[in-house]
């Protein structure tokens, strides 16, 4: 079975030389682990059998979903594992997490987060609504309903977390979180200690900015 990485079009945009660490990481436990810059919105062009290791989780449902003969694993259970990874230290810091709906039935991918936070020495501070019962974040709604009451959704969202610093695992939860009034921390920057950047955030400049990406790879 060949492995490859897709980092996604939104941690691309977000952090390209973040997605190079992943694949650099990666190849230390695993190698010879190429990267896959086509949009999980096109087909992937790839041999039968190929699985794609994903940091997104729209991808691993569509690449598992739209391609016959694709498998999926998220970066965050094979990290979980992992012998290799220097794991930095967060010295027990509290934070909430909030789970991206693509992966709602999928607790493997939970799990995996989960003890990733445990790895670096974080406190996880549940919201009610949690796992496979989570709440989108409200960028869902976008394209659905008015800007501004995607933004009411946001809010209304990350009200539901106990900490303001919470645990994010899509780029544009991140953005959701920040319109709610909370410290998104992305896990691919709290592996890699490296602060959690806003960049664009307004919800039809971030959709632009994606869409145009998508459509260019």
């Amino acid at each position: 079975m060949r492995q490859v990485y897709a980092p996604g079009c939104a941690l691309m945009i977000y952090k390209p030389e973040l997605a190079r660490k992943v694949l650099e990481a990666l190849n230390k436990d695993l190698n010879h682990i190429s990267e896959h810059l086509i949009c999980c919105r096109h087909e992937p062009g790839l041999e039968r059998d190929t699985q794609i290791i994903n940091t997104c989780a729209g991808c691993d449902r569509r690449y598992r979903e739209l391609y016959e003969g694709i498998s999926t694993v998220s970066l965050w259970e094979i990290l979980a594992e992992s012998k290799t990874f220097s794991f930095p230290d967060y010295s027990g810091m509290e934070m909430s997490i909030h789970d991206a709906c693509p992966t709602r039935t999928e607790d493997r991918v939970h799990i995996a987060i989960r003890k990733l936070l445990e790895r670096m020495n974080i406190n996880i501070i549940e919201p009610q609504n949690t796992r496979t019962k989570a709440i989108c974040c409200g960028d869902s709604f976008h394209g659905i309903l008015p800007v501004e009451q995607v933004k009411e959704q946001m809010k209304k969202r990350s009200k539901e977390m106990p900490c303001d610093n919470v645990v994010v695992y899509c780029v544009s939860c991140i953005k959701a979180m920040y319109i709610g009034g909370k410290k998104p921390r992305y896990i691919v920057d709290l592996l890699f200690k490296e602060d959690t950047e806003i960049g664009t955030f307004e919800p039809d400049a971030w959709h632009d900015e994606v869409n145009k990406f998508i459509d260019e790879h």
